[in-house]
């Protein structure tokens, strides 16, 4: 690790500079899509058993705070909010992804940004600058870390990078200096967590969507023990015993003072038009075209093999997923939805659908393997190649660099608005979530986050 340099309080000093007046239009059009994307991908989760349990649970602090909890009538304090609205906004598996950090921070740094500005009354610009700041902490330290060693080392950059960036967030809010974003990030180090456990157990899978939750709040935590006065180390990325020291193989500090391709991590961001792992989604792309629009049949074709980054081939083959979140992550189970239903028929991961007939008659045909090119470029592009084989003796192939939803490939605010509005649903009526593209739309001139709480909040 490099000492001479002080990168953590080189990077807390940008990210305290980073003020509403940093931000261009481009920039201020991304946030609100961005927050969009949060708050439809957070109302989708809400109905999950694991959230409707939260739900229950936080009944306990009703009227403790002002921050409003998603889809609820309940208002809490910000670290409360931010916990159960970061659980709701990572359970769909649809929530934006930052890919070069293997991290996904809408679900975290915009609920806690929404939760500590309804109790500071931060202005909607405010708001926005501060959630920028939180996106280029997990970005960038996560490039920094070389998120893709982190993730093989059992760590899940989610829950261990998301704290920082919540911790930045709220930091801002909060009205901290540079030194006190420093003093928060050291609170963060001791409450950096999250194991990748739940990806090799059948059952208690659940609490993967409860780290963007805890990464919130325990970020919103740590920046107001700073606020309260109380010190905490200043090095919590590259001292000795820094985050990058107890979680990175081979770090690179000097990624924390460098900005991405396009400039605010922001908009490095992929959104997610399928409700399954980012990695898989290149993969669909690649079946759209090789079975012409998701028609062909079981009948028709013999075999599909999938080439792509090891990890696919490491953490993507269980066959007969017992649970949502095992779907989720399972490459054949995610060909069978696919070319049953669809990708973007957002329940076919239903525990319901776990034995549906239809899906099990694609997964057996399933193979993959490694691709060394791909691996390459990953996790800077999550590629892969897919390959189908019909019974007539026609192959076709298709390989996939950039799937819908990325930067180099995104996808029209239309369509992010159709996916908002598909997972809110019934909760709420045209009108009602006309008024909340309207929060959204005037965000940027707002006094306060109030309208846009009780927009979210009915």
């Amino acid at each position: 690790m490099t000492h001479n340099v002080d990168h953590t309080q080189a990077f807390s000093a940008e990210l305290h500079a980073l003020g509403s007046g940093s931000l261009g239009e481009a920039d201020r059009i991304q946030l609100q899509a961005l927050i969009l994307d949060y708050i439809g991908v957070a109302f989708g989760g809400t109905e999950r058993p694991w959230i409707v349990a939260l739900h229950q649970w936080a009944e306990r602090y009703r009227g403790t705070g002002k921050a409003r909890i998603v889809a609820s009538d309940i208002k809490a304090t910000a670290e409360i909010a931010a916990f159960v609205n970061g659980a709701a906004g990572h359970s769909f598996e649809l929530d934006d992804t930052h890919d070069a950090s293997m991290s996904h921070p809408g679900a975290v740094v915009i609920p806690a940004s929404l939760a500590v500005a309804a109790e500071t009354g931060a202005s909607g610009r405010d708001v926005m600058a501060a959630v920028a700041a939180g996106y280029e902490a997990m970005a960038r330290i996560g490039i920094a870390a070389r998120a893709e060693r982190v993730i093989a080392a059992g760590f899940h950059p989610t829950a261990v990078l998301g704290v920082f960036g919540a911790a930045v967030t709220a930091g801002k809010l909060l009205g901290l200096n540079a030194d006190g974003i420093s003093c928060a990030w050291g609170h963060a180090l001791s409450l950096s967590a999250g194991s990748m456990q739940f990806s090799q157990e059948v059952t208690g899978a659940e609490v993967k969507r409860l780290h963007a939750g805890y990464a919130g709040r325990n970020g919103v935590l740590a920046a107001q023990m700073a606020l309260a006065g109380i010190d905490a180390p200043r090095r919590s990325l590259d001292g000795k015993y820094g985050f990058l020291a107890l979680y990175a193989d081979d770090p690179i500090p000097a990624e924390l003072s460098r900005m991405g391709p396009n400039g605010l991590a922001i908009h490095d961001i992929s959104i997610k038009p399928y409700a399954c792992c980012r990695l898989l989604h290149s993969m669909i792309d690649g079946l759209r075209t090789t079975t012409g629009n998701f028609t062909a049949t079981t009948d028709q074709i013999v075999s599909i093999k999938v080439r792509g980054p090891r990890k696919l081939v490491e953490q993507h083959m269980v066959r007969r997923p017992r649970t949502p979140m095992a779907a989720q992550y399972s490459l054949p189970y995610t060909v069978g939805a696919t070319l049953a239903y669809g990708p973007e028929r957002f329940d076919a991961f239903e525990a319901a659908n776990l034995s549906d007939a239809r899906i099990l008659a694609w997964v057996d045909r399933v193979e993959v393997e490694a691709d060394e090119a791909l691996e390459a470029s990953y996790p800077a592009h999550f590629g892969t190649e897919v390959e189908v084989a019909f019974r007539d003796g026609e192959r076709r192939t298709e390989r996939v660099l950039d799937s819908v939803g990325t930067p180099a490939n995104p996808m029209d605010i239309e369509r992010l608005r159709l996916k908002a509005r598909a997972l809110v649903g019934g909760r709420l009526s045209d009108a009602a979530f006309q008024t909340l593209l309207d929060e959204i739309q005037s965000f940027p001139t707002t006094s306060g986050v109030g309208g846009l709480q009780e927009a979210f909040a009915r």
